[in-house]
């Protein structure tokens, strides 16, 4: 069963959310707050398997939840999704370095958003191909970051290899097709990584690729 918390101050958007959530026999709805000092009370007490939590919120807001629940231990199996209207704005990148396992857009039709919730509960890396296109159009113009950079150096070749690709926004099943290799072993190459990278999730590793200079971004 997948756990899910809602974190968004707009009652309508959590009713609908619950609604469609609560018809499917594999997800439930363990807790609604409407602002993000609520939502990590309640990801403390009911420690759900994600936590769909609302970008801009009253008196604590999407990013810094999410930094607060990157930084407690004991909410280490608890994967942040941010929920924006906008698709792309400023508060994005702040979201990922915060800890964010993805993004969705509020206008996300029903059959992706059930999708969207089971892969971001498996632990993958999740964001919207608005948000993805944009979010790597963006480090065109980024300077590399010497540390990140610098930390690949405890990489293995495959291990690196399956970094780039999972920036590239490959599944497991299609990254082990293209190493030639079993998902089992893809797995535990992107473990591996994410420890000694320091990275929490899929998601932090696509940044760290990028802002290394070891996925170049393309202008296409």
């Amino acid at each position: 069963m997948i756990r899910v918390l809602l974190v968004d101050d707009q009652p309508l958007i959590r009713s609908g959310f619950r609604a469609l959530l609560g018809l499917e026999a594999d997800i439930e709805v363990v807790a609604e707050a409407a602002d993000g000092e609520e939502g990590l009370e309640l990801a403390r007490e009911h420690l759900p398997d994600i936590a769909l939590i609302d970008i801009q919120m009253p008196v604590v807001d999407g990013i810094e939840a999410t930094r607060r629940i990157a930084a407690d231990p004991t909410l280490a199996g608890v994967h942040v999704v941010i929920l924006t209207n906008y698709g792309m704005d400023e508060y994005v990148f702040d979201a990922l370095r915060a800890g964010a396992a993805g993004f969705l857009v509020k206008d996300i039709v029903p059959d992706d958003f059930l999708h969207a919730v089971r892969v971001a509960a498996r632990g993958d890396a999740l964001l919207a191909p608005s948000i993805t296109r944009k979010l790597i159009d963006r480090y065109v113009s980024q300077p590399l970051d010497t540390h990140a950079e610098a930390g690949l150096e405890e990489l293995t070749g495959r291990e690196r290899e399956a970094v780039a690709l999972v920036a590239r926004g490959l599944s497991n099943d299609e990254i082990a097709d293209h190493m030639v290799i079993s998902p089992m072993t893809v797995k535990t190459h992107i473990n591996r990584a994410m420890t000694k990278l320091h990275a929490r999730d899929r998601a932090q590793l696509v940044v760290l690729a990028y802002e290394s200079g070891l996925v170049v971004p393309r202008n296409s």
